[in-house]
Order: C-alpha cells, then structure tokens, then sequence
C-alpha cells in the first residue's frame, strides 16, 4: 500500500518550544513536504484502511507519525531540559509566596491574639491584673474580709477561742468560775453550820443534844449539882454565845475558812490564786508575741544576709572560679559517658610561658575516631566580655593549650546583650549556660558533640567518611538555627510570665527539633566512630 502524507505547521519564533519540550530548530516557519512510503505492515495497513482514501487517511497517517515521533524523543531522552527548569522554578516560586503568605497570616494571627492579651492599654491581662491588685479590688476585699474590723475572720476566731475563757474568769459574770465557786461554798457552809447548830440545840428535840439531856433525865432523874455544872459546861461548849466555846471556834474556822477561799479567787486581791494564774497567762502571752517577733527580727536579718552574700559573691571573682568550676563538672560527666578525658587546667600553664588561659581540655579518648584529639574549654562569668574578646581569648586557649578546636561557655547572667545561646565561628564555639537552669544544658552538650564532631573530620581517610560529615555540618546548622528560635521564644516567655499556649507550642517543637539534630549527631559521630576503628 502506498501513501503520501503531507506535514503542516504553524508559524512560531526560534526560542519558543513546541508542547512536547523541543524547540523549532531555528526554523521561522514550517513547510510542506512531500512524502511517499510503501507500507507493509498488516497492522498499519488494517488501520489505514479504517478511513477512506484521499485527505481524512493522508490526515490520520500524520497524526500517527506525529504521536510515533513524540514517543520515540520522549523514549529516548529528548525531554527540553529548559521545560523542566522553568517548570522547577515556577513551582518553587509558587510554594515560596504560598508559604510567605502563610507566614504573613500566621504572625498577624500571633500579633492580634498577644495584643489581646497584652496590650497594655486594652489587654484582658492587664485588666485582670488591675481588678485584682488595685485598692478596691478582689486580693484587698479577701484580705480586708479576713483581718479588718469587727466581724473580720480573725476578729470572729479571737473571739471564739478566747472568749468564753475571759467570760468564765470575770467575777462580774453571774455564770463566771468564781461566782460559781462562791455560791457553792457559801451553800456548803451554811448547810454545815445549820446542820451543827440543830443537832447541838435544846430547842430541837430531834437534836443530839436534847436525846442526850433527855435520856440522862429518864433514866437517873434529877442530877446532882456536880452533874448539873458538867452539863452546863458540856453546854456552853457547845453554845455560840460563848465566844471560847467549841462550837465558837468551830464556826469561826469555817468562816475564816470561807473567807480564805472566796479571797484566792478573786480579782481584787493581788496575792489570790486567780489573780497570780491571770499574771501568768498574761506573762505567757507577752513571752510567746515577744520570741514571734524576735524570730520574724532573726528571720530578716539572716535572709538580708543571705542575699549581701549572694550579691558579694557575684561581684567577687571567685563566683567567676565557681562557674568554672561547674563546668569543668559538667564537661567531665559528660567525657565519662563518651569515653573522653576532661582536665581542668584553670590552675596550671600551657605552652605559652606564664600564661593559665584555658580552663579545661577534653582529650578524645582511644575508641574515638580521632583519638588523642583536644578541644580547649574557657568559661566566663565575668561582666564586661564582648564576643570580639570571648573569640580572642578562646583564640588564645587553644593555641596555649595545644588544641586545634576551641569551646567558649559564657554565663547567661553575664552574657552580652543579643548573642545567640549557640554559635560557631572558625574553629571555636560559643555557647551560653546556666548553671542553674538545667534547660540550657542542651547547648553545652551540643557545642561539646559539634567540637568532637570536627575532631573526626580532621582524621577521616575515606569518601564515605566525608559524605558523613556533610551529614554532621548540616546537623551543626540546624543546631544554630534551632538554638537561636528557642532562645528568642524563651527571652519572650520569660518576659510574659504566662505565655499563650501558642508560645509554648513553639518551644516544644523546637527544643524537640534541637534534641533530634544532636541524637543525628551522636549517631553520625558513632558511624565515623566504626569506621575509622580498624577491622
């Protein structure tokens, strides 16, 4: 079978590309041209004959060659390189402005909620803030109801405890101890006395006296004159006319007796039981407000003490010597867990004459991949370093001490305004803790696994090793990265107090991100490790 197909096209420029990636081949316009093939495949010939003879089957024969040729450049790597790299940038550049967008809207819905909260003239805080302290407010009107005026809490409780006490010792109270223990007696007494004068009187014949006259009568008749005067005797013993009588001075032992007990409790009398037990009570009670303030007087001189002690001790230089000293500690637990030797060398000179720069070496140990490696250590609590000098010094440290890589620990109570927590220059690092805060520890470590890191990358022997530490570099720059966000959120939650949640998000995924870079870190210096230990 034999057909002629002829091939058309648009006019279009050199530069432009055809749909398909290729260019025109410097050609301005296309042009017919004549073509003539003798076709023996069955298959081709089957779906030629489909579509009758003349334009539609010339047509369909293009249109199949067309697709053929497209296929066979695509099947054989002629794909425009210029397509796919303007392909490339144009979705980079949308993903760029998507995301900056997102970025835009995020810090506005950040910006908008902290306004909220915090804005000093119309934030919800600060108005909590003032409706709580403020004169009138809730804080004062709880203290005011626990400690001020009549029916305070303190007022009802003094009440309460010490008041039916002073209600029972007051002698003007007719339910009072004292009145009590006075009507008591008096009763007593009284019905003692009646009790003694009826049993001893001849006018009741009930009495034992008048048994006694009248049994005597019955049964001996009238007395003698001798038994009269016995009896009369017996009589006027037991007669209160007579002043010497028994009865006399029984009653005026009971009466004297009364009188002793009614005066030991009473208030009038200085020398009553009453009186001494109210001295003594009052005595204990200036005793216990006398010793609460002498301990309250004890308790603020030692804490002023305290806090001299403290401020004298940061001004002084030896709480420089012990912030060394913490990190000298900390450095050496550290070397113990990674198979390294930590020295403190603060006290000792280096190999520049006369000079103690240097504070601590950390050896690398025999199972390392660089064994025998030091890195040189200068730690700092001292106002006044810039990190122009903390550079120098470290500079210094290192060639005093031998080391080819340095490690600067700046206090963060010390540390110069606005550097970041960890940060690499040359062949130093500089870091910021806080010996106190167990938070910061993350940067210590990590400048002391960045340091060991490119310990081992001056010993490697082999490509594979550097692909390694292509790994380590870009672990050390997230580092960086993550050290300097999460030192910023930390500055700006310490600033608040009480972050938003939003806040804390931030310092969690961080602090996360931070955590995972130095575990990549540990295990690409492991890896470097079996490596360079030989088989």
């Amino acid at each position: 079978m034999t057909a002629t197909a002829n091939l058309f096209s648009a006019q279009r420029s050199p530069s432009h590309a055809d749909s398909n990636g290729t260019s025109s081949s410097g050609l301005d316009e296309c042009f017919p041209l004549p073509l003539e093939l003798l076709i023996d495949d069955r298959e081709i010939i089957r779906a030629l004959s489909e579509h009758p003879e003349g334009e539609r089957r010339n047509q369909f024969a293009v249109e199949a060659m067309k697709i053929g040729i497209l296929a066979l450049r695509h099947v054989g790597g002629q794909v425009s390189a210029d397509l796919i790299q303007r392909e490339s940038e144009r979705l980079v550049k949308d993903m760029q402005q998507t995301l900056d967008g997102h970025m835009r809207l995020i810090h506005g819905r950040m910006a908008d909620e902290l306004k909220n909260y915090f804005d000093p003239e119309s934030g919800r805080f600060n108005d909590r803030v003032r409706r709580l302290c403020s004169q009138d407010g809730e804080l004062s009107q709880m203290m005011k109801g626990f400690i001020d005026g009549e029916n305070s809490q303190l007022a009802r409780t003094m009440i309460t405890q010490i008041g039916p006490l002073m209600k029972h010792l007051d002698p003007q109270q007719s339910e009072g101890l004292l009145a009590v223990l006075r009507v008591s007696v008096e009763t007593q007494l009284t019905q003692h006395r009646d009790h003694v004068l009826k049993e001893f009187s001849l006018d009741h014949k009930g009495g034992a006296l008048s048994r006694l006259v009248h049994e005597l009568t019955a049964k001996h008749g009238d007395l003698s004159n001798d038994l009269q005067k016995k009896i009369d005797e017996v009589i006027k013993e037991f007669s209160l006319n007579e002043e010497g009588s028994a009865l006399s001075r029984l009653v005026q032992n009971v009466t004297l007796a009364q009188r002793t007990i009614t005066s030991e409790f009473s208030l009038d009398s200085d020398t009553s039981c009453l009186s001494r037990l109210k001295r003594e009570l009052v005595e204990l009670l200036a005793t216990s407000e006398k010793k609460n303030q002498e301990f309250q007087e004890e308790v603020k001189v030692s804490l002023a003490k305290i806090v001299t002690t403290r401020r004298e001790a940061e001004r002084s230089t030896r709480h420089g010597m012990q912030f060394e000293e913490s990190v000298c500690e900390f450095l050496a637990r550290q070397a113990q867990h990674a198979g390294d030797i930590a020295t403190p060398t603060g006290n000792t000179t280096g190999l520049i004459k006369n000079c103690r720069v240097g504070d601590c070496v950390i050896e690398l140990g025999p199972d390392s991949a660089a064994p025998g490696a030091t890195i040189a250590v200068e730690a700092k609590e001292e106002a006044g370093y810039t990190l122009a000098t903390a550079r120098r010094e470290i500079e210094q440290a290192r060639k005093n001490r031998g080391a080819d890589w340095g490690l600067f620990v700046f206090s963060k109570k010390t540390v110069p305004l606005n550097l970041e927590p960890f940060s690499r220059y040359g062949n130093d690092f500089v870091v910021v803790w806080d010996a106190e805060d167990t938070a910061s520890d993350v940067f210590l470590k990590a400048g002391v696994i960045a340091a060991r890191a490119l310990c081992f990358r001056a010993e490697r022997k082999s490509a594979a090793q550097q692909v390694d530490f292509e790994a380590v570099e870009k672990a050390i720059l997230e580092i960086e990265k993550r050290a300097g966000n999460l030192d910023d959120v930390r500055k700006s939650a310490e600033t608040i107090r009480s972050g938003s949640e939003k806040i804390l998000e931030r310092i969690r995924i961080d602090r996360d991100a931070l955590e995972k870079q130095v575990e990549i870190l540990r295990e690409k210096v492991a890896d470097l490790r079996a490596l360079s230990t030989p088989q």
